[in-house]
């Protein structure tokens, strides 16, 4: 039997508001609740954070690993959040042995909890909290081809319905969150946003078009607006690695005043049932 590994790369929005009923992440809200509900059940979740960079590719591999409330300013209740789900820590050492026959800067780490790029999403998406889940690091420097041959290695992995997220945000340029009032931040927004569709989904891209658009993606429209720093971007680079094919589904939200993107590649190639809120790639004809 054919494995079944589905990826997604999501915009997870703002520290823990979207468990806390901010009007500004509703559509997140309603996404993510539908994602959970639409993909087949997981084994098991890999979730590379946009809030965790080592400098190299880190992997929790602790049996019960706490929660790192990694935001500040927050209600006192962002810090009583509970998400008690289970480690991995057989699956930690199956990833930590695929980076290392690929060549790639590995270690496994058993004390390091869960942070707000995990929980926060896997709240809304799945919340019994019973699917094991490990988290894999960025690795600093932030490089982009770095990126997607981890996402080649995780290609070797023979884990049946494995659930992989990249946990970013496909705009992530704090001063321009809430700036409603200029035009020229949204036009600049969605210009970086449609760019991030096509190259990510466009089927008449050859995959080598795909990979060198990724790897220079800080060439593309407004690429540095939207991502001063490119932390929040990294998470797509591997989700691609791991696929290297257009995407199947984008799913496009409002998130604090900016137009956002999130990608599935769906392990059967097929779409799955979600809500308005989300678009099809188009398929190749």
């Amino acid at each position: 039997m054919p494995r079944h590994i589905d990826t997604l790369f999501i915009s997870h929005g703002g520290g823990p508001l979207p468990l806390l009923g901010d009007p500004e992440h509703h559509e997140l809200v309603e996404q993510l609740t539908a994602l959970g509900k639409s993909l087949n059940p997981p084994s098991a979740i890999l979730v590379l954070s946009a809030h965790w960079e080592a400098p190299v590719a880190t992997i929790t591999a602790g049996a019960n690993p706490s929660l790192i409330y990694d935001y500040y300013g927050f209600p006192a209740e962002s810090y009583a959040i509970e998400y008690p789900c289970p480690g991995a820590p057989n699956l930690a050492r199956q990833v930590h042995d695929a980076l290392k026959k690929a060549g790639l800067p590995t270690s496994l780490d058993e004390e390091r909890g869960f942070d707000h790029g995990l929980f926060v999403p896997l709240k809304l998406m799945f919340p019994q909290a019973d699917i094991p889940c490990i988290q894999l690091s960025l690795m600093n420097p932030l490089d982009a081809g770095t990126h997607i041959e981890i996402g080649r290695a995780l290609q070797t992995l023979d884990v049946d319905r494995l659930l992989v997220i990249g946990s970013g945000f496909s705009f992530h340029n704090m001063r321009e969150f809430f700036n409603h009032s200029d035009p020229e931040s949204n036009i600049r927004n969605e210009a970086f946003e449609k760019w991030l569709e096509d190259t990510v989904c466009n089927p008449d891209l050859t995959e080598a078009d795909r990979t060198k658009r990724l790897i220079y993606w800080d060439q593309a429209p407004s690429a540095r607006f939207c991502h001063p720093r490119e932390e929040h971007l990294v998470p797509l680079f591997v989700c691609y690695g791991l696929n290297e094919r257009p995407g199947t589904q984008h799913l496009s939200a409002r998130i604090l005043g900016k137009k956002t993107g999130t990608f599935i590649w769906s392990g059967s190639k097929g779409m799955l049932n979600l809500n308005a809120h989300t678009s099809r790639c188009r398929m190749p004809e």
